[in-house]
């Protein structure tokens, strides 16, 4: 018998986490089970904050972007970081994570993430902890599943930025250069050029030249067209080279923070040009906001499915989608790994078949 589940958003925020949310607390309730919301993530689940979960609780949350139960993107119960005079240790905490669990006698854990949370939900499950994952990341990066929510609305922001840089690079005849996110994937760089027009899409998966976008450049320059959209990804490198790091989070799990790659582009492009060129990083704004119809059902969806694999006591599996169909997919196969653009993919093919070019 299921009597009570607790649930737990970890890792970045994103649009569809609240519909995520509200889809497992009114489906449970509605089967008589209650429902613990676990606040800050893995934080809270070692630091013993809960909060029980009512129906009045989660109405109202569906068009609400971010997440109701708060989230950290920091927090492993297995290497968590607690500052002693000025330094970071980092301790086992995970038997005081399931001592909390059994504290508030859940029977079940939801965890919405991306790999790295679905990979700290799958070492839980192997200490005996009944947990299903629901997949979570506008980087769209999970394996064993078609889709994860928050990359529509991801999508829908930065295709809009890159629609609206098309007046002013038209204006005044510049290159336009656009950093998004992804880490180590190029989904949304590569979905938002498309749908945006970039000229240029700059991808991990595809290492760029670049004499290669130069010459697309002043191609396109010669040509009448003068102004140019280069969509590039935060993780994207040159061939033979790095990707560019930003920042070192030192008490984080996943330390590398990417990010400045566009101005090493930007540089580059008009010391070899000659070209006006601007650089718009549009960072955390891809994060916010309300989510897109798409992903409210999509999320609502993943939610619905995740009670019903509960109630039947399918655990150690993340909620995924195959095609039309919602069905599961085995928490050991997703952790510790992404699912990247294959250079070679139909949508990659439909960009080069309108001329964009990959920097190839």
């Amino acid at each position: 018998m299921i009597k009570r589940i607790g649930i737990l958003t970890s890792g970045g925020d994103c649009p569809g986490l609240n519909a995520v949310i509200r889809s497992v607390a009114k489906k449970a309730i509605n089967n008589g089970v209650g429902v613990v919301g676990i606040k800050d993530g893995y934080e809270g689940l070692v630091q013993g904050k809960g909060v029980r979960l009512s129906y009045r609780a989660v109405s109202g949350i569906l068009t609400l972007g971010g997440t109701i139960l708060g989230t950290s993107n920091k927090a492993d119960p297995f290497h968590y970081a607690i500052k002693k005079r000025g330094k970071f240790i980092y301790k086992d905490l995970s038997r005081q994570a399931i001592a909390n669990f059994r504290k508030w006698k859940l029977d079940a854990l939801v965890v919405i993430g991306g790999d790295g949370t679905l990979s700290i939900g799958y070492k839980l499950f192997q200490k005996g902890m009944p947990v299903i994952g629901v997949p979570k990341t506008i980087d769209n990066d999970l394996m064993g599943t078609d889709i994860t929510f928050g990359f529509d609305s991801a999508l829908r922001v930065a295709t809009e930025a890159i629609d609206k840089l098309h007046t002013t690079a038209q204006s005044h005849h510049r290159v336009m250069i656009i950093e998004l996110m992804g880490r180590n994937a190029g989904w949304l760089a590569l979905y938002a050029g498309l749908a945006g027009g970039g000229d240029v899409i700059l991808i991990p998966e595809i290492p760029y030249n670049m004499d290669k976008i130069c010459e697309r450049v002043l191609g396109r320059s010669r040509r009448g067209k003068r102004f140019s959209i280069v969509v590039v990804a935060e993780g994207a490198r040159p061939c033979g080279g790095k990707k560019t790091v930003s920042q070192i989070i030192k008490d984080s799990p996943d330390p590398v923070r990417l990010g400045g790659v566009s101005k090493v582009v930007c540089q580059a492009i008009e010391k070899c040009t000659g070209l006006e060129t601007r650089v718009t990083i549009l960072g955390h704004l891809q994060r916010g906001g309300s989510p897109t119809p798409f992903d409210r059902i999509l999320a609502s969806r993943f939610g619905d499915k995740a009670v019903d694999m509960i109630l039947k006591g399918k655990f150690g599996y993340m909620v995924n989608i195959r095609g039309t169909k919602t069905g599961s997919y085995p928490l050991r196969l997703v952790q510790n790994r992404q699912r990247k653009v294959k250079p070679n993919c139909e949508i990659v093919k439909v960009a080069r078949a309108v001329d964009t070019s990959f920097g190839d």
